[in-house]
């Protein structure tokens, strides 16, 4: 049996945050692939973070929330933002201007911009309502946009919605919690959403994280794929389940596809069985096809996964999916809620609050160090295969990257002591990135001296661990 939970806080894990300061195009470009949620953030943060922090750290991509119009309820619940009223950018995050000099500015940072692309269904409300940018809709019909005709009403059950999710038609073809479901075999309803698509590609945006993908027929992507102005990268939100019929491997041909099942089982492990278990990790999708992470707003929410909530623990299980070399990484950067339905930080009107870390409710995971360094340790090692695995048969595993890279991880609830490591790397001395910066040659943190045959020893306390790279050697 596993041993139960201790929510134990290793303050140089994670309070050790960083110093201030047609269809698709396939994979990412070979450079820097991890891509970090901001989500909820608004597009003046988002932009200031892309220079200061996720260009200088190595992020590839940044994924923002949906930029279209979007209902306005009581509360702001971050789920308002999911149900479109327009197409215009003008969301609580900003207007057209904002998001526009956001994606300037990540780009000048070296960072591409995702956008979470909402193209299933509009909103769920059953009374008229006004937008974030003061369009007026209801629930079938969208001015200038989309008429009754253009959405899907199943008639199931006597009602429209979704009841048995083993059923590929009511799946593709009714209602998701009382969403308006659009006619994506529509030639009318195709057109108006690659117009969407293509107006932010327009303003620089690199690619799409494809809201409910599972709800949407894998044919009538590719067909609004199709239709764009030029390729943008894909990766499409498709939560598998039991026995259900519609599954994320037949998504595959439009571009990629969210792995859920990753952030399950790597939860299980750290959960209920050993980290030895790792050796072999991977999940049904083919590595190419594939972008993993620990959690994301849903599943954080919703999921056995682990989160920010468990401290330490979780900023192991992001060191490993940042060393292990299996699919496209994503970190989730979080904000606290009191309830599941809690939105961002906002202000009197409902407007999304600047993004100030480790404050104001916003946890900002990416930046933890551990986390942090563990993106340029990944971007020094791709392309490097797995090499020195060594386990104790329980929770304390490490395993090489070829001659690039080494990772220790411990999930023992005690502290190991004068462990050698066989390692592939060139004899040197390296700074461990888990727990100190590398910064002009320097190390803020601990460093070991790997020996002319690869070996070096380190005292690994409770749940912690150590890495080094080619990109971190001091001399």
């Amino acid at each position: 049996m596993k041993r139960p939970r201790v929510l134990v806080l290793v303050v140089l894990l994670v309070a050790g945050v960083l110093s201030a300061a047609p269809v698709a195009a396939g994979a990412p470009p070979p450079r820097n692939d991890v891509i970090v949620q901001l989500f909820q953030w608004n597009w003046a943060s988002v932009a200031r973070e892309c220079r200061d922090v996720l260009g200088p750290r190595g992020y590839g991509a940044v994924q923002v929330s949906p930029p279209q119009e979007h209902v306005v309820l009581p509360g702001h619940p971050w789920w308002q933002d999911y149900q479109p009223v327009s197409y215009r950018i003008a969301s609580r995050r900003g207007d057209r201007a904002a998001f526009r000099s956001m994606v300037d500015a990540c780009h000048a940072a070296g960072v591409r911009v995702h956008v979470d692309a909402v193209i299933n269904h509009m909103t769920s409300q059953t009374r008229p309502g006004v937008g974030s940018g003061g369009s007026r809709y209801s629930h079938y019909e969208y001015p200038g946009i989309y008429r009754e005709r253009d959405f899907h009403h199943c008639g199931r059950h006597g009602d429209d919605d979704i009841r048995n999710y083993r059923d590929r038609y009511e799946v593709q073809n009714c209602e998701l919690l009382d969403l308006a479901d659009l006619d994506t075999g529509s030639e009318h309803v195709r057109n108006r959403i690659a117009g969407y698509l293509d107006d932010l590609l327009s303003l620089g945006v690199d690619g799409f994280r494809v809201d409910a993908a599972k709800h949407v027929p894998a044919a009538d992507i590719a067909a609004i794929a199709g239709r764009l102005r030029r390729p943008a990268y894909l990766y499409q939100e498709v939560i598998p389940g039991a026995g259900e019929p519609i599954t994320p491997e037949e998504y595959t041909g439009n571009g990629d596809v969210l792995e859920f099942r990753y952030g399950w089982d790597l939860a299980r492990i750290f959960n209920q069985e050993r980290l030895a278990h790792l050796r072999s990790f991977g999940s049904p999708l083919p590595s190419a096809k594939a972008v993993v992470f620990t959690d994301n707003h849903d599943t954080q929410r919703h999921s056995p996964v682990l989160t920010f909530r468990d401290n330490a623990r979780y900023a192991l299980a992001n060191a490993f999916t940042l060393a292990w070399p299996y699919g496209v990484p994503k970190v989730m950067s979080s904000y606290e809620y009191a309830h599941v339905d809690e939105g961002p930080p906002t202000d009197v009107s409902g407007r999304t609050a600047d993004t100030t870390c480790f404050t104001n409710r916003w946890r900002c995971e990416h930046r933890w160090r551990v986390i942090a360094n563990m993106v340029a340790f990944h971007n020094v090692v791709r392309g490097e295969p797995v090499t020195n695995w060594w386990d104790n048969g329980n929770d304390l595993v490490a395993f090489g990257r070829g001659a690039k890279g080494f990772l220790v991880l411990s999930d023992e609830g005690h502290a190991v002591t004068g462990r050698s490591f066989q390692t592939s790397l060139p004899a040197g001395t390296y700074c461990d990135v888990v727990h100190g910066d590398f910064t002009a040659g320097h190390c803020t943190g601990p460093t070991y001296v790997v020996d002319a045959h690869g070996w070096f020893r380190a005292d690994v306390p409770a749940r912690d661990g150590v890495a080094l790279h080619v990109g971190a050697k001091v001399r």
